[in-house]
């Protein structure tokens, strides 16, 4: 029970409870259409500015369709900080031609590359915001399900899910327990005692993880996680979720074939 009560909270601020009609699509369209977007934008040469803007305007309109608040998408991009910080040192030590920029001697190929690692981040990491704003957790483990996806993969993510949060507020309540006992791990030399507790805190998941494999077998588990939930995914769901990835391909040939 305590871990359901761990479990419960930590996942909240993934999924943003709304009525939008992202949020009412099935979760395996939205599933293939992030995947497809994603791929769209990952393949794209780094110098097609336009589809870049093309992009960046179907993002721009999936956060507003969800009507995610500006703050919470800001907040969830800090995960790409360090793509951006490695873009913005790539045109001081690119070779090639130089340009000057605002008096600064910088490599052109690297002013293109550090464009493309920081446009593909944020598009991506944007559109993965809105699908994880959009659905929930179990939603996404029934849509890779769905998908056929090797059961053992979806039970890992699914187990994933379900005990990151716990993992992590176990680590929170052994560092109280330190800064309790007069040490606050702050420092570099004080990396022993917290080399000791992770060691203790993987030891303490990998039994977890065996008492409860043991528990599941004694419950009939063959191996296949169970869906609770058995309504088919309409078929309107599919066109309308791939309409993001149907754009940004055909912009994609568009600049391409021009």
């Amino acid at each position: 029970m305590a871990g359901g009560r761990a479990h419960s909270p930590g996942h909240a601020h993934l999924h943003v409870p709304g009525t939008s009609r992202i949020h009412r699509l099935a979760p395996a369209p939205k599933l293939i259409g992030l995947v497809a977007f994603v791929s769209t934008v990952a393949l794209t040469p780094r110098r097609d500015v336009a589809a870049f803007a093309v992009y960046g305007a179907v993002v721009i309109a999936l956060v507003v369709i969800a009507r995610l608040p500006i703050r919470l998408v800001l907040s969830r991009l800090v995960v790409i900080v360090p793509f951006l910080v490695f873009a913005a040192i790539v045109p001081f030590i690119g070779t090639g031609e130089q340009v000057d920029v605002l008096g600064m001697s910088l490599s052109e190929d690297g002013l293109w590359a550090a464009f493309g690692v920081a446009s593909k981040a944020l598009l991506g990491a944007t559109a993965a915001i809105v699908f994880a704003a959009t659905t929930p957790v179990p939603d996404v483990v029934r849509a890779l399900s769905e998908l056929r996806v090797p059961s053992v993969i979806v039970g890992i993510v699914a187990f994933m899910f379900r005990y990151l949060d716990l993992i992590v507020d176990q680590l929170r309540r052994m560092r109280q327990a330190m800064v309790a006992r007069c040490h606050d791990p702050r420092w570099l030399w004080q990396v022993g005692p917290i080399a000791s507790s992770s060691g203790t805190l993987f030891v303490r998941s990998y039994e977890r993880g065996e008492r409860v494999h043991q528990a599941m077998l004694a419950r009939g588990f063959d191996g296949r996680m169970p869906d609770l939930d058995e309504r088919p995914t309409p078929l309107t769901d599919w066109p309308i979720a791939l309409i993001p990835a149907a754009i940004a391909a055909a912009a994609l040939l568009t600049v391409v074939l021009a």
